[in-house]
């Protein structure tokens, strides 16, 4: 080290970290140095500075991954069931905001058609995953509780939080009235799907078990199937409804900055096997772990693992309503409510029959009062093509009147 290098010696750290590398640079004055890898950028910078940390919204998702290898530690090593539970969960957390990513910027690049075809089939991918996997371990009330937790949660918490961010900074955005109509009302065929077989259920002679099933089988292919019409009218015939522009803007929201179709299949293959891998942790030690936390499997189900696998989902929706972006915030919120009601919930239906646990999409009566008041609120936010902030303090202060019910049920 020449004398000239050696007066570079740290009196002090600066660490920034931003999205979507990681660069290094180390310094008293102006040397530094770099290097590239996939998920955030990581800036350290050494002076006579006071220390000083920046960490932005984004960034804070990524440092969940410190958790990642918990759960193998912790599941060899035979620690307690609450702490591979909620290090999966935590781990999880950010691998399905990857997933996300990988999905987005790969729908960009193949085109409107495929790139519809690949949201639907991965898009919502993460909570498909744990749900096969707690349908499985025959979880079956705790995968019904997720799908009704993923609704309520996209309706009501994505679109709160997005309005209230968006609404501090802009006092009234708006959106296309149209999009979001038609949203609320897929969401209201979901809403009318779930309450059809309760109904049934209470009206039909005993020993209509199997008729259950049959009617839950019927009732998922008609979903299934305005699910695929609902992407041929946002695809093809009413797509200008629905544009998105690929812009520097967006890419840097969503984290896929510099991302490569090939980078973007393999994060995607990579993730998908690990949250796989994690999904299977937390179902083998979520029931320990919920009587040692005093909680439900409704509750764990409809607050906890929906949240898991949105988060990520969640921080976008609301980064791009503090852009003035609520088209796109919406499109996410209400396009990922849609998804999971009539394509994931269809799916594990189908898939149910060939993991030995045939579900009935049977849900509970506050399970269905939970979706029909998110969607009857919903038609009254999505109507006017318009909204503040008060309007998303509404929605988080019905999220939170039903999470507290969850709990307490």
């Amino acid at each position: 080290m020449t004398p000239a290098q050696n007066d570079l010696l740290p009196l002090s750290l600066f660490v920034v970290i931003r999205n979507p590398h990681i660069l290094v640079g180390i310094s008293k004055r102006s040397l530094a140095f770099g290097f590239l890898q996939t998920g955030y950028d990581l800036a350290v910078q050494i002076s006579r500075s006071p220390m000083k940390f920046e960490i932005t919204a984004e960034s804070v998702l990524y440092l969940l991954f410190v958790f990642l290898p918990v759960p193998f530690l912790a599941t060899y090593l035979h620690w307690s069931p609450v702490v591979i539970f909620a290090s999966s969960c935590l781990a999880i957390i950010p691998l399905a905001g990857v997933m996300g990513k990988a999905t987005e910027y790969l729908a960009d690049r193949v085109g409107a058609g495929w790139g519809g075809l690949l949201n639907a089939s991965f898009g919502n991918a993460c909570e498909l995953i744990i749900a096969l996997s707690a349908l499985r371990a025959g979880y079956v009330d705790m995968v019904r509780a997720s799908i009704t937790g993923s609704i309520i949660g996209n309706i009501l918490l994505v679109l709160g939080l997005s309005m209230v961010a968006g609404g501090i900074k802009f006092q009234t955005q708006t959106f296309n009235r149209t999009a979001a109509t038609t949203s609320a009302t897929l969401l209201a065929l979901a809403a009318i799907s779930l309450c059809v077989p309760a109904v049934f259920h209470h009206a039909a002679h005993k020993g209509a078990h199997i008729n259950e099933l049959r009617l839950s089988v019927v009732i998922s292919c008609v979903q299934f199937g305005v699910y695929l019409l609902s992407l041929f009218f946002s695809l093809k015939t009413h797509k200008q409804l629905y544009v998105c522009v690929v812009d520097t803007e967006k890419e840097e929201a969503i984290g896929t900055s510099g991302w490569t179709v090939r980078r973007s299949i393999i994060v995607l293959a990579i993730c998908t096997v690990t949250v796989a891998i994690l999904s299977e942790f937390l179902t083998h030690a979520v029931e320990e772990a919920a009587h040692t936390l005093g909680m439900t499997q409704l509750f764990i189900g409809t607050v906890l693992v929906a949240i898991v696998g949105n988060a990520a989902e969640h921080s976008t929706a609301v980064m791009m309503a503090m852009k003035n972006k609520m088209d796109l915030s919406m499109n996410i919120a209400l396009g990922s409510g849609a998804q999971i009601a009539l394509f994931v919930a269809p799916v594990i239906v189908f898939s149910s029959f060939f993991l030995g646990h045939p579900m009935r999409l049977l849900f509970s009566e506050f399970e269905l009062l939970s979706v029909v008041v998110s969607v009857i609120i919903l038609g009254y936010v999505a109507t006017d093509g318009e909204c503040n902030w008060l309007e998303g303090v509404q929605l988080l202060a019905v999220y939170l009147i039903l999470c507290s019910a969850f709990y307490f049920a």
